[in-house]
């Protein structure tokens, strides 16, 4: 049967999410109205040659007649905000009044975080927090919703000097990760590019009528540090060392408010180990879960569970997601086929 085309449509096209729906949506037939920060750079080059897609430049900050022009015509829409666009609380909630009043959105999916101050005793993550907010929010207009939780991203990794994710380059070949996550408790993690777009198409496939209201985790399977290094390990064939360091080391310059983002983390799983996704609902089963699925990490060894001082997260964040995208990528195989590619575009020469 051939899937109705529907018109989509996305904020922030060149971020690893919303290019990944961008691809595959358009591919499918679907077409999209995205809005674009920049024309410049790889991605939004290549999303100005891709088909179905049509581009709105502008900033989302106090753009009410931007988002107005992009919410007109569209049945369904992804949304995903950043800090760097400016006020993210004030740009969500006027995004969300925009696509209420188009009249016109059957599905709006906004990428969310938690706040995990709610959820213990824990501060403020000022990069996550304000996307719980704007989440609240969107409940309470009565928009048909539904609010996926991202997993950490395997494409963060680069050997580059950048803070949390740098997978440093030794003089011997080998490689280290320092971080203040426990070596032993497993995060959740996906590959944004190459998953994201499959698993958001499903779910507008499922409807509203399936996932009204709900929250999802996108992640597709759980690691621990010591697990991630080992996959990096077996995929390039050299020694690959997770080193846990209570602070995150900066050797660049970085954003601002990316500082208290990063002392945040170090508190939230350096200090308490808290789970990453806190919702009491992530750690009950999903409904219909798959079985027979192994472990969470079904594709290699790894925990089923996520430990912290807030409970047992179920494998709930896996059995979702894989049961959105049965077509994932896993740690290895990313650090094998994808990271050594991102690595020489970057302008390093290691993997030759």
């Amino acid at each position: 049967m051939t899937q109705q085309r529907k018109t989509i449509a996305v904020v922030n096209a060149t971020g690893r999410q919303a290019a990944s729906l961008i691809r595959v949506a358009s591919a499918v037939g679907h077409h999209v109205r995205a809005q674009i920060h920049s024309l410049k750079g790889v991605i939004a080059e290549e999303l100005q040659d891709i088909p179905n897609v049509t581009l709105f430049q502008g900033p989302l900050l106090n753009n009410v007649a931007l988002m107005d022009t992009l919410f007109d015509g569209a049945n369904i829409a992804f949304i995903n905000t950043t800090s760097q666009s400016g006020d993210e609380i004030a740009i969500g909630k006027d995004l969300a009044d925009a696509a209420k009043r188009a009249g016109s959105i059957q599905h709006y999916i906004y990428s969310s975080m938690p706040d995990h101050s709610l959820y213990g005793p824990f501060p403020v993550v000022p990069m996550w927090a304000p996307k719980f907010t704007v989440e609240n929010y969107i409940r309470q207009l009565g928009l048909p919703s539904t609010f996926v939780y991202a997993g950490i991203y395997n494409n963060n990794f680069t050997s580059l000097p950048y803070p949390l994710f740098q997978m440093e380059l030794r003089p011997d070949g080998s490689f280290e990760w320092h971080a203040p996550f426990d070596p032993d408790i497993p995060l959740p993690w996906l590959d944004a590019e190459h998953d994201v777009g499959p698993a958001l198409l499903q779910i507008f496939k499922d409807g509203p009528q399936k996932w009204n209201g709900h929250r999802i985790a996108l992640t597709f399977e759980t690691l621990s540090p010591e697990q991630v290094c080992a996959a990096f390990s077996r995929a390039l064939n050299r020694r690959v060392k997770y080193v846990h360091v209570p602070k995150i080391e900066i050797k660049v310059n970085i954003p601002a408010g990316y500082r208290e983002q990063l002392e945040a983390l170090e508190v939230v799983f350096g200090v308490h180990k808290a789970p990453y996704f806190p919702q009491p609902e992530f750690s009950r089963p999903a409904a219909g879960s798959p079985k027979g699925l192994g472990p969470a990490n079904g594709k290699g060894a790894g925990a089923g569970m996520m430990q912290g001082p807030g409970g047992v997260i179920s494998q709930r964040v896996t059995d979702e997601s894989r049961m959105l995208w049965q077509g994932w990528r896993d740690m290895e195989e990313y650090a094998r086929e994808v990271f050594p590619v991102e690595e020489e575009a970057n302008g390093l020469d290691w993997m030759l």
